[in-house]
């Protein structure tokens, strides 16, 4: 998988999903969303699960609920021996329609709801593909 290649993941918020009042979805379900897409751009890039290092920074930007479809997009931005540097961001692509038990709108424009980047780690002896 070359460098900047991009791994999309999309599902929809359930009411399990929902941790606070009025539906709100923890912010730490986004980054739970972006260690599975870390973990597919490594597997794309070495052949290996790898191992999330750290986060740089994270910025929750607009609310989630249940309902919510959340789109989930990682790219792979720096290459190192061992490290990988990605970028995530997740979207709202479909959001219910308030008062109604089940229409929803697909979003003129997706709404960014999180941001963050941050580094992974491949050992040596683990990875598979050679570069």
């Amino acid at each position: 998988m070359p460098q900047g290649e991009k791994v999309v993941i999309r599902l929809r918020m359930s009411s399990h999903d929902a941790h606070y009042g009025g539906n709100l979805v923890d912010g730490a379900r986004m980054l739970g969303l972006f260690g599975d897409v870390a973990t597919e751009l490594l597997i794309r890039h070495d052949g290996d699960e790898g191992l999330f290092r750290a986060y740089d920074s994270v910025e929750f930007l607009a609310p989630v609920y249940a309902g919510d479809y959340i789109e989930a997009v990682g790219e792979i931005i720096s290459i190192g021996t061992t490290s990988r540097k990605m970028v995530f961001e997740a979207r709202k692509v479909i959001a219910p329609v308030p008062g109604s038990d089940s229409a929803c709108d697909v979003l003129a424009e997706p709404i960014i709801v999180c941001k963050a980047s941050g580094t992974c780690v491949v050992p040596k002896d683990k990875q598979r593909y050679s570069k």
